[in-house]
C-alpha cells in the first residue's frame, strides 16, 4: 500500500522525469490547469502564491488536463509556451495527464483514497494540498481563488 506522494512521479512538460520526491520536505500545491478555461485567470494567483510561499517552501505543481470540455487541446510545447507567455509561470508543470476517473494518474487515484471524493477533480483548477511528509492534507475546488484565505492558511499551516 503507498503512504505518500513521494511514491509517485509525473513527467515533466519537457519530458523529464518528475519524481514527487524531488519535493520531500517541501509543501506541494498540485493544481489540474487548462489554458482555454473560463478558470484560466487563476494561472496568476498560482504564481504569486509561488512567489510569495516558494522561499519557505511551497512548490505549485501544474498538471494540464484535457479531461474537462477539451480545454487543454495543445501539445506539451504549446502548454509551456501559453503559460510563459500569458503568465510568466515559473512553477513546474507535468506533461498532459488525466486526473479522474479509471484513466487518472496513480497519484490523483491516491488522494482521492486518501481524502475522498473531495480530491476527485470536477473541473480545471481543482487543487489538492501536500504536506512536507507527502501527505494528503487538503483538497480545494476549482472555484476557490489560488489567493483564498482558506488556501493561503492551510499553506501556512502546513509550512
Amino acid at each position: 500500500m503507498t503512504s505518500s506522494a513521494h511514491d509517485y512521479a509525473f513527467d515533466s512538460i519537457d519530458g523529464a522525469p518528475l519524481p514527487m520526491t524531488s519535493f520531500r520536505d517541501k509543501v506541494v500545491l498540485v493544481v489540474n490547469t487548462a489554458s482555454a478555461c473560463g478558470l484560466t485567470p487563476q494561472y496568476e494567483g498560482l504564481e504569486k502564491l509561488y512567489a510569495d510561499y516558494r522561499d519557505r517552501g511551497l512548490v505549485v505543481l501544474g498538471v494540464p488536463c484535457n479531461q474537462f470540455a477539451g480545454q487543454e487541446p495543445g501539445t506539451e510545447a504549446e502548454i509551456k509556451a501559453f503559460c510563459e507567455t500569458r503568465f510568466n509561470i515559473d512553477f513546474p508543470l507535468t506533461a498532459k495527464t488525466d486526473v479522474k476517473g479509471d484513466t487518472a494518474h496513480p497519484f490523483y487515484q491516491w488522494a482521492r483514497t486518501e481524502l475522498g471524493e473531495p480530491a476527485e477533480p470536477v473541473w480545471n483548477f481543482h487543487k489538492i494540498l501536500i504536506g512536507k511528509d507527502g501527505q494528503a492534507l487538503q483538497a480545494f475546488g476549482p472555484r476557490t481563488d489560488p489567493q483564498d484565505a482558506a488556501i493561503t492558511a492551510a499553506i501556512e499551516q502546513a509550512l
